[in-house]
């Protein structure tokens, strides 16, 4: 494509699609054909730079601002003459870059492990038969299948399609959807009946079959839109806060180094030292483990959410986790279990009852079934049309009701606005054409245009079933021997048949996971499009408040204001349309509620995007679903949902005390590094204790803090409220005293020993140790604070994290090894216990 062109003027061309190989259209691509045209072609990705995941992390840990500072001091030392001193820098500046390129790299792959899992799939035809693989692995010449809510995965012909409509607006920039039809020769985007579909367009409307053209870069998308693989993720609210935080540090920390710089020349009228002695508060004031912290934090916090059952697409979603007060959940698949069975019929005036696996059922009953079958799909995927199918044809299997050998002629889809739907079958054996149509008991009524007073006892049948916890449907009927297809349901001349109950049994976990969220503020409201009376019962099971129940047709005939007032007090929206749950969505946002939202299907994205956190069904989901979603459930269960709303408080907690710790842990080595400079003694510390001292803290920061336990009580307190910010006035109060008692005590020592007539070496000997120590003593103090926080003394820091104690003994070796041998003594400007101080 020239470089001139714009999407829609490319994708408008008539270039002809990539060559494709000879494909069997009944059985797809064999194995050994697919693994040859992977070794040709490669994968179907588009790849987004050339260097590769260790050498950009090198790159980016020596750009740091402490890297650039170290290699500063080391020259330093060398320009003195110190070439042991400067040789040892350098050793320990390897170390720690060693630490940070392997905390990052580890991190990155996380990351790059979610993005993989998230990736999306399609169903392709191979070997003769239907399967779902990764996008990544399509070659040209596979058969490919779309439907409603999928992404193109790739560039293709169309060989069949029913109502196929696709939004392209990625590519062309026009929101208007384009239908698509078979048969025709290649065309313009502009053409509505363009047989090609393009990788990164959207299936909003039916499905489809397509040829794979051109996959990864030689796609439309992998021409124009090979940068779009390099646009990130905007910075989270924690992200500014902290690199806000970072930058006025620093920015401090500068100012006062200067000032320290000028004040070693003043006192000691020096000016190389100076800038060592600057150099060394400079890197114990620069707090460069704030940001990389917050990233280990969420990534390796979504690979613990991943655990639970929930994939985070979006890690930003771990930080609101916590502040979730109001989860908006769909019933189906979500409360139960999905495994939908006929358990109740009615027809002409009679009810029965099936029983699960059933063979037998009263012949009043077998025109229901028989029309109920009709009007569901051929090869059905959703649970409860292939528990109409299993009652079917295990109840009129010695009937001639069952009609494998009809064909489909024409459908009319089940719509938000009218929910029912309909199938026109065909038979040479009937000099007309058979109608079925089954949908909510409400639109069956309207549809068979009933006396008032039989649709009303209909509807409260309806309703009584219903109050049992069952789901259900009305099935209607009709002959039309017209030549063209009317425009919609309303024109056959239906005639009511019965009305049938489906039983979708509660998750057994359910009921205690609601508990648990009432009991950490967080409110669950349930939004379903089904029955009110079968919402109030399975609320009522699991715990929701079914006290009242607000219909869709109620939401539509109040306004905003009444709707504020209404949502303070309900929890259960029966018959919502996929517009009302965008609306509730937003009624609760506005009412200050941060809001967590389950959705599975195309209508569900609007509403799943206006969430705070938009949690799609990963099995049951549409793909549209799971683009705008935060988080995907990867069992369509809702335990998982409560999972990690609590990983996500335990994150939150356990960051707070890292980035606590880390600001209490940097404020002792800037009062060694600064105040004896300022009193005119000898420098206590050099970089290389800085160094060294770095070499505990980012392991105790990005290990120890992170493996910590969520405390007891972390779901039976209120949800974070919205704004809170990390570091609260009485975090850093508590840090600054923390750090502020180390710091006494160490440089009074200092002080202390040099006043008894020892040299900087013996005080150093003793106060560089004390340091050590006090960064340990600080971990632990802010572990026990965040217990004592809780409102109980437990005995939460013994045995619940090993990593803690494990720093603790590395520490302990590591002064053992300074204090008693004395070449590492002298490389550290200290004497070694066996020597003596003096």
């Amino acid at each position: 494509m020239a470089a001139e062109d714009t999407p829609s003027q490319a994708l408008a061309g008539n270039e002809s699609p990539q060559s494709a190989p000879g494909t069997h259209p009944s059985v797809g691509l064999t194995a050994a054909e697919v693994k040859a045209l992977q070794a040709t072609h490669g994968g179907n990705v588009i790849v987004s730079g050339t260097d590769s995941l260790w050498l950009r992390t090198v790159r980016d840990v020596l750009a740091e601002p402490m890297f650039v500072l170290l290699l500063i001091a080391a020259a330093l030392y060398g320009l003195l003459g110190d070439t042991p001193e400067a040789l040892t820098l350098l050793a320990f500046v390897m170390a720690v870059v060693m630490l940070t390129i392997f905390q990052s790299h580890r991190t990155a792959s996380v990351l790059r492990a979610l993005r993989d899992l998230s990736a999306p799939r399609a169903q392709v035809l191979r070997d003769g038969k239907r399967e779902y693989v990764s996008a990544a692995e399509l070659v040209p010449g596979d058969i490919a299948f779309v439907e409603e809510g999928a992404k193109v995965p790739a560039d293709g012909t169309i060989t069949e399609a029913h109502e196929l409509s696709v939004d392209e607006s990625l590519l062309t920039g026009e929101s208007v959807a384009v239908m698509k039809s078979p048969g025709l020769p290649n065309g313009s985007l502009a053409d509505p009946s363009s047989n090609r579909l393009f990788s990164g367009s959207m299936v909003v409307r039916g499905q489809g079959c397509m040829t794979v053209t051109a996959i990864g870069s030689q796609t439309q998308l992998g021409r124009i839109g090979t940068r779009l693989a390099d646009v990130k993720e905007p910075p989270s609210p924690l992200q500014i806060e902290i690199r806000g935080f970072v930058t006025r540090f620093a920015t401090l920390g500068l100012m006062i180094c200067a000032l320290l710089v000028l004040a070693y020349r003043w006192r000691m009228d020096e000016w190389i030292p100076g800038l060592l002695a600057g150099i060394t508060l400079a890197i114990s004031l620069l707090p460069e483990e704030l940001p990389a912290i917050l990233t280990i934090f969420m990534a390796l916090g979504a690979r613990r959410i991943v655990d639970e059952g929930v994939l985070t697409r979006r890690l930003s979603a771990i930080e609101t986790l916590g502040q979730t007060s109001v989860l908006c959940v769909d019933k189906t698949g979500t409360l139960t279990q999905n495994r939908m069975s006929v358990r109740a019929l009615y027809a002409n005036g009679e009810e029965a009852s099936v029983q699960y696996g059933t063979a037998e059922i009263g012949a009043a009953f077998h025109e229901l079934l028989e029309y109920l079958v009709l009007a569901s799909e051929i090869e059905p995927l959703d649970p409860m049309e292939r528990a109409f199918h299993e009652t079917g044809n295990a109840c009129l299997a010695n009937t001639d009701r069952l009609h494998a050998h009809w064909s489909l002629v024409q459908e009319y889809a089940l719509t938000p606005e009218f929910p029912a739907m309909s199938h026109v079958w065909e038979t040479p054996e009937l000099d007309h054409r058979t109608v079925a149509c089954k949908g909510a008991p409400e639109a069956i009524c309207a549809l068979c245009d009933l006396d008032p007073a039989v649709e009303q006892a209909l509807l409260e049948r309806a309703t009584r079933m219903a109050e049992s916890g069952l789901r259900v449907l009305g099935v209607a009927r009709a002959c039309y021997d017209g030549d063209g297809w009317p425009q919609q349901q309303h024109d056959f001349d239906f005639q009511f048949v019965g009305l049938v109950g489906l039983l979708d049994p509660v998750r057994p976990d359910v009921a205690g996971a609601i508990a648990e969220c009432k009991a950490a503020g967080v409110r669950v409201v349930m939004i379903t499009g089904d029955y009110p009376s079968t919402a109030r019962a399975i609320a009522t099971e699991v715990g929701i408040d079914g006290t009242r129940v607000v219909t869709g047709p109620e939401l539509e005939a109040i306004d905003d204001t009444a709707l504020q007032r209404i949502i303070r007090d309900v929890c259960v929206f029966a018959r919502v349309t996929p517009d009302q749950k965008l609306r509730l969505v937003e009624a609760f946002r506005h009412a200050g509620e941060v809001v967590a939202m389950t959705g599975d299907g195309v209508n569900d994205a609007p509403a799943l995007k206006a969430a705070h956190i938009g949690i799609a069904m990963g099995r049951r989901g549409a793909e549209v679903a799971r683009e705008v979603a935060s988080l995907v459930l990867l069992r369509d269960d809702f335990t998982p949902i409560v999972s990690a709303v609590r990983l996500g408080r335990r994150i939150y907690s356990n960051l707070k005390q890292a980035i606590c710790f880390t600001v209490a842990a940097h404020i002792p080595m800037i009062a060694a590094a600064t105040i004896p400079v300022l009193a005119a003694w000898r420098p206590m510390l050099g970089p290389v204790h800085i160094v060294a001292l770095e070499l505990i803290i980012t392991p105790v920061c990005s290990i120890v803090f992170e493996n910590e336990r969520e405390q007891p009580s972390v779901m039976r307190q209120p949800p974070r409220r919205v704004g809170e910010r990390l570091m609260t006035d009485g975090a850093l109060a508590i840090s600054i005293a923390l750090g502020c008692a180390v710091g006494f005590v160490v440089v009074s020592a200092y002080a202390w020993i040099l006043s008894r007539g020892f040299d900087a070496v013996a005080a150093r000997t003793v106060a560089f140790p004390l340091l050590v120590a006090g960064n340990v003593g600080i971990m632990f103090a802010v572990r026990l604070l965040a217990v004592l926080a809780q409102g109980r003394a437990s005995r939460h820091l013994q045995g619940t994290n090993p990593y803690g104690w494990a720093v603790t003994g590395f520490a302990a070796l590591a002064l053992s090894a300074l204090l008693t041998v004395p070449p590492i003594a002298r490389l550290f400007g200290m004497r070694a216990v066996l020597s003596g101080l003096m």
